[in-house]
């Protein structure tokens, strides 16, 4: 007879909406072998044993904002800045192309610096270099530059809503709220972007009932992506000040898991901060997709959301071995495709059938 567990994860599974009673007491619950062996029965039903591979460029570190969480904050004034050139970023993504790379993640604070036609150069270049995808996480910006951008080629846009909580996420971001960030989020999706969001788990206030929300939302907005991680006390920031350490590993892993048995088609990263936390991976939770950054070390070691360590430096061709003898140590098979949504995957397919 199955456990009140069991039949729990059984019903998300095959419901259309989940309900926050049904997700709570599997995100409370202490077995979870249930949960990751229906995540991963999903993730090879619907998403097959390939893992994706992104490779992100980390481009400017300054920010705008002032996030309560968050080590890019304006008012860290401990932290080094830096912003690459236009050029400059090109270069790297073409090397990283030529390793292997089919996916570049362009990543920064929010940085008005670079404006809507430098960014519009930076994507066109890279879209010239071959066969290759175009991710932007950089914040909220105007209708005008998506839509801008999307005709330059861009093809994938990640905007995390970070909680669900509206009280919570003003708290957190000063400078914004949620209405506006599910704004921007349908803005994406309506001028054909492949959407990612996400949120992190551990927030100071956030419950359970919370997480489910922000399961809920991922589902309600339809999206591609969606990364979910731990969250990281940085000491340069309000909250890192007033909390030093917090582990929510395995509640991360549970919320992962919990996405894969509710989105089922959409790609999960097995994220940095949850590697940097644990030691480990969502592998084991229905994860997919894993980012690996593709900049030089001197930048990645200040572009510090949060606290973590960098090994000696390697070539982006040692690197990219590495990490593909890492994934198929798990029984994975490293994609040689741009990694597009699964669902637009399956289009091709059908249109050249």
């Amino acid at each position: 007879m199955p456990t009140k567990t069991e039949a729990l994860i059984k019903q998300i599974a095959i419901a259309k909406k989940s309900s926050i009673e049904q997700l709570v007491p599997v995100l409370a619950g202490e077995d979870n072998r249930p949960l990751w062996q229906k995540a991963d029965e999903i993730r090879k039903k619907y998403c097959g044993n390939e893992v994706h591979l992104r490779g992100i460029i980390e481009f400017s570190n300054f920010c705008r904002c002032n996030c309560l969480y968050c080590g890019l904050r304006k008012e860290n004034k401990v932290l080094p800045r830096y912003r690459m050139k236009p050029d400059e970023i090109v270069a790297i993504a073409k090397d990283a192309y030529q390793v292997g790379y089919k996916t570049i993640v362009l990543q920064s604070g929010e940085d008005p610096y670079y404006t809507k036609e430098v960014l519009s150069y930076v994507i066109r270049k890279i879209k010239e270099l071959g066969e290759i995808a175009v991710t932007l996480s950089i914040g909220e910006r105007e209708y005008q530059e998506y839509a801008q951008w999307k005709k330059d080629g861009t093809d994938r846009y990640l905007l995390k809503h970070e909680t669900a909580d509206s009280v919570l996420y003003q708290k957190l971001h000063p400078h914004s709220s949620l209405e506006k960030r599910i704004e921007g989020l349908r803005w994406l999706k309506s001028l054909g972007y492949q959407t990612g969001s996400g949120f992190m788990v551990g927030l100071p206030g956030q419950t359970l009932e919370t997480i489910a929300q922000d399961l809920l939302l991922l589902k309600d907005l339809d999206v591609e992506m969606a990364g979910i991680g731990p969250f990281i006390p940085h000491p340069q920031t309000p909250l890192g000040q007033e909390i030093k350490t917090i582990d929510s590993s395995l509640l991360t892993l549970k919320a992962v898991a919990l996405a894969r048995i509710i989105l089922k088609r959409t790609h999960l990263p097995t994220t940095t901060a949850l590697e940097v936390a644990t030691n480990t991976n969502a592998f084991c939770a229905g994860a997919n997709v894993i980012m690996r950054k593709v900049e030089p070390l001197a930048y990645r070691q200040l572009y510090e959301i949060y606290p973590q360590a960098f090994d000696e430096e390697k070539t982006l061709a040692q690197e990219r071995k590495a990490v593909e003898e890492y994934i198929r140590s798990f029984g994975r098979t490293v994609s040689t495709t741009k990694g597009d949504a699964i669902k637009i995957e399956q289009q091709k397919y059908e249109e050249a059938d």
